[in-house]
């Protein structure tokens, strides 16, 4: 063995010296099996996001705007369209090819509810009646090691004992765990047993009982507050009760709330700017126009020996400038079809379909004021990460209690009680009296057994449970420290917010003089030049000062109102001022009419104060998209910043 190891290790193996068979000249169908590349089947559904990716046209890049149909949209029917045409909620930076796990949908809040392991109903199935049942049949012929001896009329000897048994067991269970923590069973136990031992008053019997067994717990995992918190038969530290599952299914609801205000925050955020991407390039167009005629001017003096070349080449150089700029204005990254691409994909239009969208909603110019305390205070109850973090700082609550309440020893009392009987058959009539059927036997009361007493279990110093109580007082402190930190946070945000208002209007009124005085300027070396009394190269630098105030100018009305959109944003008023409303899908019919009647049989207590009740879960209901009243200073006021509208031309 050896020889043929270091042989077959060497550089030519005895392996190698073997000819190949015909199994090793067949191409197998399994060769390249393995390292293949398939494409799923699966069954797909025609959509309008499906249509929509399909019907997309080639893009826009260069193609002059005036001569594209328009597609006239305002924002509210942008916001509409977006929180409508699709179950995913968009985002501009959104993550869908790469990380679709990680994209919100409708569907979250009812995949939380839903949730096998951590939902409502996952929670409410722990108290659910439990049946069981299960049948066997069993067949013994065993050989046993006991002789015999022959019987008679047969040769003396000895045989060999055989052991032989039909056997059957029935056994059915009905139990129930109720809110305090208590367990009933009700259980039925039938043995079918058909034997050649001797000694046996019945050849074939059938033996059962019926018995009702009461378990309560008295200590551990007893008590309503506990079993809504953790469940019924929970681990030390695992809380997956009812009340619990309500607080996840409100952070689910929480967590779509703000997907659906970062979705309209973002179709706002594309609509503004879309607006002015079309501003600039009417910007750029109107630098290009002007200097084309410089340049025609200037081409015209030069043939008639009045000007000078260096002077054309500027001229034209500064054209060239503005038609690049123009250019980049229509199909840059920034450009008007990319910021018009960016907000069909929001809004879920196909990216090209021979159409261009144009804004109709005019930015607003003037000063808005809010009223700061009044805005502050509905920031800090209103705003969705305060009311996620509070749901979760309940959470933690409930927590803590459940894991007081779990440290202590486990007593338990149990009760049994147990109708037995016996009987030839299972049921029917017979010659043995009271022995003929088994569930005459049963029900005739003469076996009866019962049985109580109590159960205790203990941990030595129940360290377990006392880590668990630390563990759940510790989170609770840091829920409380992470609420605090929010309500700052939330504070420091709104204040950035306001501040933004304030210096964006500024802005909007200094770019709009400097617009205004760059334009008289432009007028006037316009006049010098072709007076011939000033040098070109003022005109020239005074033509791309009047574009790039008159961006900047359009750049700083669309950030006011951005400024504008992010203070409702961190005031928590956000899908209030887009006019998006949030509300449940409709009930299936069977539940609607359950609710109705069960409703029929609740009446209104009489004296609810007397009524020892656990404290509810929440305050009650809570519309984000409600209207407020006093969002800008002295009901409602706004102060004109007495802009003019500029005019398109």
């Amino acid at each position: 063995m050896l020889s043929v190891l270091v042989a077959a290790t060497s550089g030519c193996g005895i392996f190698d010296r073997i000819k190949p068979g015909p199994h090793d000249t067949v191409a197998s169908y399994h060769d390249d099996f393995a390292l293949r590349i398939e494409y799923p089947e699966v069954k797909t559904c025609t959509t309008a996001p499906a249509l929509a990716a399909q019907q997309t046209m080639e893009p826009l890049a260069l193609e002059d705007p005036s001569k594209i149909p328009a597609l006239e949209l305002s924002l509210e029917e942008a916001t509409r369209l977006a929180v409508q045409q699709s179950p995913v909620l968009r985002s501009i930076g959104g993550a869908i090819v790469t990380a679709p796990q990680s994209v919100s949908t409708i569907y979250d809040p009812a995949l939380a509810h839903a949730n096998p392991l951590g939902g409502t109903e996952a929670a409410l199935s722990e108290f659910d009646a439990q049946w069981t049942s299960a049948l066997f049949w069993n067949k013994v012929d065993t050989p046993q090691n006991v002789p015999r001896v022959a019987p008679p009329g047969l040769p003396p000897g000895f045989f060999i004992n055989t052991l032989q048994q039909t056997l059957a067991t029935s056994t059915n269970q009905l139990s129930k765990t109720t809110a305090t923590g208590a367990s009933f069973a009700l259980r039925h136990n039938v043995n079918y047993i058909r034997t050649n031992q001797p000694f046996q008053f019945l050849p074939s019997s059938f033996v059962g009982f019926v018995e009702a067994e009461w378990r309560q717990p008295l200590l551990q995992g007893s008590g309503t507050t506990f079993n809504r918190i953790a469940g019924p038969n929970s681990p030390v530290g695992q809380y997956n009760g009812v009340l619990i599952a309500r607080v996840n299914e409100d952070v689910a609801l929480a967590d779509f709330e703000s997907a659906v205000i970062a979705l309209v925050a973002d179709v706002e955020q594309a609509y503004w700017d879309l607006v002015v991407s079309y501003r600039i390039l009417e910007a750029n167009v109107k630098g290009r126009d002007a200097a084309l005629q410089t340049y025609q001017y200037q081409s015209v003096r030069l043939e008639a020996g009045a000007g000078r070349s260096d002077e054309e080449a500027q001229a034209q150089s500064q054209y060239y400038q503005f038609r690049a700029q123009v250019e980049q204005s229509l199909g840059g990254p920034l450009g008007l079809y990319a910021r018009e691409q960016r907000l069909r994909y929001l809004i879920g239009l196909p990216a090209t379909d021979g159409r261009l969208i144009k804004p109709t909603t005019e930015p607003t110019d003037v000063h808005v004021v809010f009223d700061w305390q009044s805005a502050l205070g509905q920031a800090l109850d209103r705003r969705v990460e305060v009311r996620r973090q509070r749901f979760n700082l309940q959470r933690r609550e409930m927590e803590l209690t459940a894991a007081r309440l779990n440290r202590r020893p486990q007593l338990d009392f149990l009760g049994q009680y147990r109708w037995r009987g016996l009987g030839d058959d299972l049921i029917g009539d017979g010659d043995n009296g009271q022995l003929d059927n088994l569930y005459d036997s049963i029900t005739s009361g003469d076996y009866q057994e019962w049985q109580a007493g109590i159960e205790f279990a203990m941990p030595v110093g129940l360290r377990a449970a006392s880590v668990a109580v630390a563990h759940a007082r510790l989170n609770l402190q840091r829920e409380r420290a992470l609420l605090a930190e929010t309500e700052l946070r939330v504070s420091h945000d709104l204040s950035d917010a306001a501040r933004q208002i304030a210096l964006t209007h500024q802005l909007v009124e200094t770019n709009y003089d400097r617009y205004q005085a760059d334009l008289r300027q432009v007028d006037v070396l316009r006049r010098r030049y072709k007076d011939g009394t000033d040098n070109i190269n003022f005109l020239l630098q005074a033509q791309r000062q009047v574009v790039t105030s008159e961006s900047e100018f359009y750049r700083t009305l669309t950030n006011y109102n951005l400024a504008i959109r992010d203070f409702h944003r961190q005031k928590g008023s956000l899908l209030a001022y887009n006019q998006v409303q949030l509300s449940e899908g409709q009930w299936a019919a069977g539940a609607l009419r359950d609710a109705y009647d069960v409703g029929r049989c609740l009446t209104p207590r009489l004296q609810p104060e007397e009524v020892c009740a656990p404290r509810p879960l929440s305050s009650g209901p809570f519309n984000p998209s409600a209207p407020q009243s006093s969002i800008f200073l002295d009901q409602g006021m706004i102060y004109s910043s007495e802009l003019p509208m500029i005019d398109d031309q």
